[in-house]
């Protein structure tokens, strides 16, 4: 195997985290922010991309960490090596409610493709790339844009999603029709294109977008239930205007406020 072989246990039910048990020698990387806690002795380094290629040199580190910043993500990610005698661990936490996906790579053939966010960790030798969208319209209506996460490699990694989670096995020929923005990841046998809803009244009225993404068979495809985008807009359209209490859950509301003192007039 290229990559390190890592033991890891995943722990929570709607906040999880991830344990990762570093032999001597191993080696783990994440995404920055996504530490929470580790053995002493574990060395930590922050490093261009992923590290997954020792001998690509200077410039190739500066492009492979180019890459990263069309996905959203930052120019660095960081290590964390077990360099002493005994087995250490490091954990890694969810971002927001939902779960820990564990995605062996040598059961996809050794390319997994995923939404840009979705990332959490993988063995130190996992590539972290991009995948380029082929198709015009995919890339401009479904929801993920041009740009997927790309992991390829022979290890672990573990990607995140919101709410609870949906395992496809899809036949060849097989059609999933699915919103677009509910797409954690997929084998990178699937073919995923966008499919428009059609009617008027479902497009005007829907609201439900105007596009499906669309996958399609053979492979195997992950799907969450709450998108961090529907949750963040859920959150934003519950912010009262003006920093006001909007009286939820009050029987008297609006007119609570005026016996409380809240609106000056």
């Amino acid at each position: 195997m290229t990559a390190h072989e890592i033991d890891y246990r995943i722990y929570g039910e709607e906040m999880q985290y991830v344990e990762i048990e570093l032999d001597p020698q191993e080696a783990v990387v994440a995404e920055a922010g996504s530490f929470m806690m580790m053995d002493d002795g574990i060395k930590m380094e922050t490093i261009f991309g992923d590290g997954s290629k020792k001998d690509s040199g200077f410039l190739g580190k500066i492009l492979g960490a180019g890459k990263r910043i069309l996905t959203g993500e930052s120019l660095f990610m960081t290590a964390f090596y077990n360099n002493l005698t005994g087995k250490r661990s490091v954990s890694f936490a969810s971002p927001y409610p939902g779960k820990i996906i564990p995605i062996d790579l040598t059961n996809y053939g050794g390319k997994f493709i995923c939404q840009k966010d979705a990332f959490l960790c993988a063995a130190k030798g996992v590539s972290v790339g991009i995948e380029f969208s082929k198709k015009l319209g995919r890339g401009l209506f479904g929801g993920e844009g041009f740009i997927m996460q790309k992991l390829e490699g022979d290890g672990m990694a573990f990607v995140h999603a919101g709410g609870t989670i949906a395992k496809k096995e899809l036949m060849p020929g097989e059609k999933l029709k699915v919103d677009t923005g509910c797409i954690v990841g997929f084998d990178h046998t699937v073919n995923y294109d966008i499919e428009f809803v059609g009617g008027i009244k479902n497009t005007v009225f829907g609201g439900e977008g105007l596009f499906f993404a669309t996958l399609q068979g053979p492979g195997t495809v992950y799907i969450q239930s709450l998108p961090f985008s529907r949750l963040a807009g859920r959150v934003l359209a519950s912010v009262p205007r003006g920093g006001k209490n909007k009286g939820e859950g009050s029987i008297l509301g609006g007119l609570g406020d005026l016996l409380d003192g809240d609106n000056n007039f």
